[in-house]
Formats: C-alpha cells, structure tokens, sequence
C-alpha cells in the first residue's frame, strides 16, 4: 500500500481517517490561509471554490516534502450567500456569527483533493445546507458561556457533534461534510486509485 498523509492537523479529521481504519500520517500544511484567500475577495470566486483553492493549497504544499506519497488536502468554507464566514477571533465575533446565521440557512462547503508530486489527482467539493432556528440573544450568550472556546474552533462558533446540535433547525447533508471531511467520496477514490483494500 502507498504512503497517505493527510494534510492536516484536525483531531476530527485525524479521528475520522482513524475510525475509518485507513493508513495515515497526519502533516499539518504550512499555509498562511489568509493570504491565499486575499486575492480571491473581490474576483467572483464562490465560497466552494475558496475551499477548494485552501485544498490544494495546502495538499501541494505537504506534497512538496513528502515526493510520491498520496496526499490528502481538505478546507471547509462556510457561506451565507455570498458572504464567507472564519473562525471567530474571541467570543464576541462567535456571538456575532451566530446572531448573523440566526434564523437563516448556511452552507458549508467541505473541499477534499488528492495530490501525488505536486499534481492534483482527484478534488470534489460535497455542500451541506444547515438551518439555524431563530436564536434568542440571552440563549445565545448562555450558550457560548457552556461551550467555552470551542466556539472559536470552527468556521461557525459551533460544533454539530456538541451542544451545538441545539441551535438547528434542518440539517441537509451528511455528517462527514458538516464536520470538514467528506470520507465516502474520499474512500471510494481511494479505493479506486488502489490505496486502500477495496
């Protein structure tokens, strides 16, 4: 079998290939995320494709010190339209966030490549439309005081696998998208490039 990395230093993403039972190194990119993502502001790139830019350029990335190994590059973009939200800063942006998705259906949009030597091999983009109910300010801020910082861990200041199940309404799209690794369409090109036992 060929050597894997995963491109990132996620603990669910690292679970999640874990649980899966497939063979990996975990290396996280050297990326300044930001900075790939300025010049895309302004230039009618969609949220899918930011996600899949940040893919690439991360898998490229750990591609160019690992020669010959199978490299796995994953970006979640969460949009409103056309609005793409990040990690909140402190607790006030999270409580800013949720106050904006309030009510609203968001998308999330999980990018997944794999790259060999610095080509790309494979990319596919999965959505998931989630709907956040109508949230009260007050349940808002009681909310966050229960989370704690793991708000600011993720692109929408909550976690689907957490207490912040309680905050939707309508959740459309699988839980490997949601949580930032869509593992079927992943596993069946890894099945089909030979990688893992298929």
């Amino acid at each position: 079998m060929e050597k894997i990395i995963l491109a990132s230093g996620s603990p669910f993403r690292k679970a999640l290939l874990a649980n899966a039972g497939v063979p990996f190194t975990a290396v996280p990119a050297d990326v300044d995320e930001r900075a790939v993502e300025a010049p895309l502001e302004d230039s009618g790139t969609t949220p899918e494709e930011v996600a899949l830019i940040l893919a690439e350029a991360k898998a490229l990335n750990v591609s160019e010190r690992y020669p010959g190994a199978l490299v796995i590059g994953c970006d979640q973009t969460l949009s409103l339209d056309d609005r793409i939200f990040h990690k909140p800063r402190d607790k006030e942006d999270a409580r800013r966030h949720l106050l904006d998705l309030s009510g609203k259906t968001h998308q999330l949009n999980s990018a997944v490549v794999l790259v060999r030597d610095g080509e790309v091999l494979w990319s596919d983009v999965p959505i998931a439309r989630l709907t956040i109910r109508k949230l009260d300010p007050g349940f808002i801020g009681r909310h966050l005081a229960a989370v704690g910082d793991k708000a600011l861990d993720s692109v929408g200041a909550y976690q689907i696998e957490g207490q912040g199940i309680q905050l939707f309404e309508k959740i459309d799209g699988d839980y490997f998208t949601i949580v930032g690794l869509p593992l079927l369409p992943l596993l069946k090109e890894l099945r089909k490039l030979g990688a893992i036992d298929g």
